[in-house]
């Protein structure tokens, strides 16, 4: 009997064990445990012009660059561009003041919400935005970023080493005055040679629209990088 029972016990370890090896891997997958330091990031993608953009291309040239996961069909996007809150504007502004790349990245699948070339320009035409944004049908673009709401930033340092994951600011609703500018005091904090605190922020918003991932063999993984801004 007791034998029985250890051999049940271990049985149920085993299993245990088994469940949590899978979902570790299928969120190592995802990036869901993507941190500040990281570095190993590329990815080539078309814009709603037609326009190829390649992430190596532009840290090559030494640009900063923010990737701005986007929805405009999301209420969370929304209040940045139609709303009362200034923050997504304001950061805008900063980067391209300083030289900083600004792409968005649309994740959303076939059919989901704000999907598609036609509805992405046409909400950039009624609402004064200018950067390039960026299709990312598949979703692997993405899910190497573990990009998990719009909006949602990503700022990558000239060297290719992730410096930011987050929200642009604290303010959970529209009308709510925010007291922070996350992605300028990163910037600010890169641009003086200083470690950027926070590096990672509370993002609010939607889900980002996948459609059904399908992993492949040979899916891009974060590196750590060590002593590098």
């Amino acid at each position: 009997m007791i034998r029985k029972l250890i051999a049940g016990l271990a049985v149920i370890a085993i299993a245990a064990a088994a469940i949590q090896t899978t979902g570790a891997r299928r969120a190592e997958a995802q990036g869901m445990d993507l941190q500040p330091g990281t570095s190993g990031y590329d990815f080539t993608l078309m814009d709603t012009q037609g326009n190829s953009h390649d992430l190596s291309d532009y840290t090559a040239d030494g640009k900063v660059v923010v990737l701005e996961w986007f929805n405009p069909g999301c209420p969370f996007v929304k209040k940045y561009y139609e709303g009362s809150n200034p923050s997504m504007k304001a950061a805008k502004a900063f980067a391209e003041e300083n030289g900083v790349v600004w792409l968005a990245v649309n994740s959303g699948a076939p059919g989901k919400q704000g999907y598609g070339a036609d509805t992405n320009n046409q909400y950039a035409a009624e609402h004064g935005i200018n950067n390039p944004i960026l299709l990312d049908e598949s979703g692997e673009v993405g899910r190497m970023f573990g990009a998990q709401n719009t909006p949602q930033l990503f700022i990558i340092s000239e060297k290719g080493i992730l410096l930011f994951n987050g929200g642009v600011d604290e303010a959970k609703m529209d009308g709510e005055v925010p007291q922070h500018n996350y992605v300028i005091n990163a910037l600010e904090q890169h641009m003086a040679g200083k470690d950027v605190d926070p590096s990672i922020t509370a993002h609010i918003g939607c889900s980002v629209k996948y459609g059904e991932h399908k992993p492949v063999e040979g899916e891009m993984k974060p590196e750590t990088a060590q002593g590098a801004r």
